[in-house]
């Protein structure tokens, strides 16, 4: 197998492409048996990985990498055990290019109807969180595209040795081996060269800190799928329950290994008395996460908050913070939300029907949850859900990253 670093990156695009093409010839229980074969691949292969895992966070740890990355980088087996049982339950999931559905019109005397159809080549544009290119990969494979990974001077020797893996498991079972290929991450320009690829790239999915998403969606001629991360808000009412409030606030970090649907900020009544309050604070102090708050309420609970920047009510923490802040009413949460929130997943917790229905009608998020934890979860485990991660950006695509993401639609017109 050639070294992809010894491939120019325009090369690599055009064998993408034409894997594309190659695997619009094979069925869907051909595809599945690809997604087998890299679920197997991995865990015959899981040495391997955590060998190049161990290599990437020493040189990480050289070049000081923040210990947040280092976090996202470090694989375990238990991670690489997760990923083989998403990658098995994608290969169990219904055929996506199998659905037909009817058009909202009918083209007289014509039957209309709509198939679903693969997007392409699809580029997997991320930092940390190796195995995340393994679930990407299962996904285009399973949904008829292929797929370029490009992750981070942290991450490449993870990273090659991953797309190796899969390339092999590939070629075992007949599939066209660059239908999942590595663009290196040693040069900025294969970045650009990536994002303005409109002949062969159709799809960007960037995966990280805000940093990264604003550079990919900046540069990018090439539709761009944003997935986002963290700075997810709850409003807590006066007749929500305290004990639910704070179950929901621990549970939605328990997201391993990225907090997609982390709440990071919590607006609060003012009619919460202030012994509810502490107890609040000490709880979750107590299960290790540093509070912050707005001017009123550090004031008031200076042995629990510390003062939270204006710039913090919109930029994800990712990691266990969490920012309280006082608002008069749900119509000023709302408000609030709406101008500061990630806009992926936000909660309310209330015993109120009315403000239930408020605030899942007024909310602008793409996810809403009412007395209930976003926590996130790839593999849920219930019925065909797999998912890769969540969209915040509006239209189709908005909401989570499923099977259905990875296709299109073609409208079919019968005479």
């Amino acid at each position: 197998m050639i070294e992809s670093s010894s491939i120019p990156p325009l090369t690599i695009f055009k064998q993408a492409y034409n894997a594309f093409l190659a695997l619009g010839q094979f069925n869907g229980n051909e595809r599945n048996r690809g997604v087998i074969a890299i679920a197997n691949a991995i865990k015959t292969g899981f040495d391997r990985i955590l060998e190049a895992n161990t290599l990437d966070l020493e040189v990480s740890r050289e070049m000081a990498v923040s210990e947040q990355m280092i976090r996202w980088l470090r694989l375990t087996p238990e991670r690489l055990e997760t990923t083989v049982e998403v990658l098995q339950q994608l290969a169990e999931a219904s055929d996506p290019l199998q659905q037909v559905i009817n058009a909202a019109y009918q083209l007289n005397p014509s039957q209309t109807y709509c198939q679903r159809m693969p997007l392409g080549v699809i580029a997997f544009v991320y930092e940390g969180f190796p195995e995340l290119a393994m679930v990407a990969a299962g996904f285009s494979l399973k949904s008829g595209n292929s797929l370029i990974i490009r992750g981070s001077n942290a991450s490449s020797h993870s990273d090659e040795v991953i797309t190796e893996i899969i390339q092999e498991a590939l070629e075992d079972v007949g599939l066209p081996v660059d239908c999942v290929s590595g663009l290196p991450c040693d040069s900025s320009p294969s970045l650009e060269e990536l994002l303005t690829q409109e002949n062969y790239v159709n799809l960007i999915i960037p995966y990280g800190r805000p940093s990264l998403i604003g550079r990919v969606s900046q540069l990018a001629t090439v539709p761009v799928l944003r997935a986002a991360m963290g700075n997810c808000y709850l409003y807590w009412s006066p007749s929500g329950d305290l004990e639910l409030a704070r179950q929901v606030i621990i549970d939605s970090h328990g997201s391993i290994p990225d907090p997609v649907n982390a709440i990071e900020k919590v607006l609060i009544s003012p009619h919460h008395n202030s012994s509810t309050l502490s107890r609040l604070f000490k709880s979750l102090q107590e299960k290790g996460f540093k509070l912050r708050g707005d001017t009123r309420l550090a004031a008031d609970f200076p042995e629990h908050l510390t003062i939270a920047t204006d710039n913090d009510w919109q930029r994800p923490y990712l990691e266990k913070m969490v920012a309280f802040r006082l608002v008069d009413t749900l119509t000023d949460a709302i408000a609030w939300i709406n101008k500061y929130s990630s806009g992926h997943a936000d909660c309310i917790v209330t015993e109120s029907y009315r403000e239930s229905r408020q605030f899942a009608m007024e909310s602008d998020s793409a996810l809403v949850y009412i007395n209930s934890s976003p926590r996130f979860d790839r593999n849920p485990k219930q019925g065909e859900s797999v998912f890769l991660g969540i969209s915040n950006q509006k239209g189709q695509r908005r909401g989570l990253i499923n099977l259905e993401t990875f296709t299109t639609l073609k409208q079919v017109v019968q005479g």
